[in-house]
């Protein structure tokens, strides 16, 4: 084998890549700043023991563990981010305040998420914590919308479910309750066989319940279907009203789908959960949703909400702007060269400046036009 070749799903970013996922990450974080969102950039690695404080099975089978030759104890690769600015609000920032935190980086996954993904994510995320109320749900799942739209992408599907209605349904039967981890894996694979013998023993009213989640899937009327044939518990009421107003706040703004059984990450969240799906991509390119409980575990209960994209899958799907025509230019010191620079910069057209015996690939750049500029005398003249 080539000493060359990288692992599988893991792969280099080249220049054209490189400078689409870097003009996003200056988009997005810049637009978090506007929000009033302070940027936090946790370490690569860490004990597993806090890297995985909080988090759920799946997170933990997607770390890479090493041992530390310092300390001899167990170290992990962060797959995921959103424990780690955990960990900051709760022991770094202390704050009882409300606090916006945002961070950028990349994380390492042993297996890929979906088909075509990399393993090596270049992770972008927000997070509020200190607010319980639904307005901080909205928030996130607006800055969301925004990010997407920043960068171009118009058709956006936005994905709603809610863990509360799940655990508002077992939270009275015994049986159900030490069966949750099963249960929610049944239900995200609408596994209704499954279901049906793995809740034989539980009360009726708890089976029909859970029978019915499968099929409660489709616009924001399923709402509706879902009141009329779930049982109207306080959980559940709660839920589906937090449900009603966050997609009720999204409409115009994406098409918007509710899965009643759709629990990715019930481990781990603790509230109102959405993905973001756009053409081209299979798989959600961000998703969001509450997780009070990960604060708890880390000594310091507070409430939080967030979400999280992946922009090298983003970048890959970025449309191609529209663009000035670009002009090449030498490298010079001339002081009438570098005023016409600085002139066309102003006007908007996009100056690339070679170094000597440096032969830049033109089609790197996009442009609609490039004219190569090998003279100052020449620049000045064709130019004006």
């Amino acid at each position: 084998m080539p000493n060359w070749l990288l692992p599988e799903n893991i792969a280099d970013v080249l220049p054209s890549e490189a400078r689409k996922i870097e003009e996003l990450r200056r988009l997005m974080l810049d637009n978090f700043r506007l929000y009033g969102y302070e940027l936090v950039m946790p370490p690569l690695l860490e004990y597993v023991e806090s890297l995985l404080t909080g988090a759920g099975k799946d997170t933990e089978q997607r770390t890479y563990k090493l041992i530390d030759p310092m300390s001899g104890r167990m170290l992990g690769l962060r797959p995921d981010m959103t424990t780690q600015v955990a960990r900051i609000d709760a022991h770094l920032l202390n704050r009882d305040s409300v606090t916006r935190l945002c961070y950028a980086g990349s994380v390492l996954h042993t297996h890929p998420s979906g088909l075509h993904a990399t393993r090596e994510p270049l992770q972008i995320g927000a997070e509020i914590y200190g607010h319980a109320g639904l307005e901080a749900d909205a928030e996130i799942q607006e800055l969301a919308l925004a990010s997407l739209a920043m960068a171009g992408f118009p058709e956006v599907r936005l994905d709603m479910s809610h863990v509360g209605v799940l655990r508002a349904i077992i939270a009275e039967d015994e049986a159900a309750s030490k069966d949750e981890a099963a249960l929610s894996a049944l239900l995200r694979a609408k596994d209704c066989p499954g279901l049906a013998d793995l809740t034989a023993g539980y009360s009726e009213a708890t089976r029909a319940a859970l029978m019915a989640l499968p099929n409660l899937y489709g616009d924001i009327d399923v709402l509706a279907r879902a009141r009329d044939v779930l049982p109207a518990l306080p959980g559940v009421t709660r839920a589906l009203a937090e449900l009603a107003a966050l997609a009720g706040s999204a409409l115009g703004r994406a098409e918007v789908a509710i899965d009643l059984a759709d629990l990715r990450g019930y481990q781990y969240e603790s509230g109102a959960m959405f993905a973001l799906y756009v053409p081209g991509l299979p798989n959600a390119v961000a998703r969001g949703g509450r997780y009070d409980h990960v604060g708890e575990a880390f000594g310091r209960a507070r409430p939080a909400t967030g979400f999280s994209l992946d922009l090298r899958e983003l970048a890959r799907l970025l449309p191609t702007a529209e663009r000035k025509h670009s002009i090449r230019a030498p490298w010079g010191n001339a002081p009438e060269l570098r005023e016409k620079i600085a002139q066309l910069r102003t006007a908007g057209e996009v100056v690339i400046q070679s170094l000597p015996g440096h032969d830049n690939e033109q089609d790197e750049f996009e442009c609609d036009r490039v004219l190569v500029l090998e003279d100052s005398n020449w620049i000045l003249k064709n130019l004006g």
